[in-house]
């Protein structure tokens, strides 16, 4: 523990919390998304059981760093390119989030909701948990092995990463809450959740082929788009209350 007094250790976990906050993001949106069709409670507790699991898969992944490293050793070539564990898993986790987020966008052009809504509240709810439950464990994976390859060589303590892990995943669960609703509230942003998640997902099979593609363009594009959704609901809004406030005098 004698890092502790070291101003370096305390300056590598404030800069490590931030960049595991930020690779966070993915996982935020991805379970604020899958949640929507979900009872207040059954939400709440999807929310914690996702979040749970990512915390102990990254910490787990922590302190079996040797064999995580050895993650990035090729097992084959194809193509003219090594591909490792983690390429696969980038591919694949990938691959998951373009074909996830894809329905979600067709389900939502086509009005499958509505349909759904046919059946029951409580029957789609009890249907859809569990396979909820198992889709954000997949993804889990996918962005812990990502970040936390991503982490390695940022601190020299384990305990300094693990407390990183820690505080941005509480900062995660509780900022998902809120996203959650927004999302639910103005529909619009839901369609721009699953453009983000296409957009990562694409990024993610990009860099299984070796195809390196900086965060911070990507970060710098879904907050732009971000700024002018919230000046777009800002304006909806104010229109919608001056329409109220003519018919409040009519």
């Amino acid at each position: 523990m004698d890092w502790i007094a070291s101003p370096e250790a305390w300056a590598a976990l404030v800069t490590l919390t931030a960049m595991e906050i930020v690779l966070g993001i993915d996982n935020v949106v991805f379970i604020s998304l899958l949640v929507q069709g979900l009872p207040p409670a059954m939400a709440l507790r999807a929310r914690q059981i996702g979040l749970s699991a990512a915390l102990v898969m990254r910490i787990g992944l922590l302190f079996a760093l040797s064999w995580l490293i050895g993650l990035k050793e090729p097992l084959f070539s194809a193509f003219g390119y090594g591909f490792s564990w983690r390429d696969l898993i980038l591919i694949a986790g990938g691959g998951f989030l373009i074909a996830k987020a894809t329905h979600e966008m067709h389900s939502a052009v086509e009005g499958e909701d509505e349909l759904d809504e046919e059946m029951g509240v409580a029957e789609r709810a009890t249907r859809s948990f569990f396979l909820l439950v198992g889709q954000i464990v997949i993804i889990d994976i996918v962005f812990s092995v990502d970040s936390i390859l991503t982490a390695i060589g940022m601190a020299e303590h384990v305990e300094i990463m693990v407390l990183a892990v820690v505080i941005a995943v509480a900062i995660m669960f509780v900022s998902s809450g809120p996203l959650s609703t927004f999302i639910a509230s103005h529909p619009t942003t839901k369609m721009l959740a699953l453009a983000f998640l296409v957009l990562i997902g694409v990024t993610l099979v990009a860099d299984g082929f070796g195809v390196h593609v900086p965060k911070g363009y990507i970060y710098a594009a879904m907050a732009f788009s971000v700024t002018v959704e919230v000046l777009n609901v800002a304006a909806s809004g104010r229109r919608r209350r001056r329409r109220e406030a003519r018919r409040t005098r009519m």
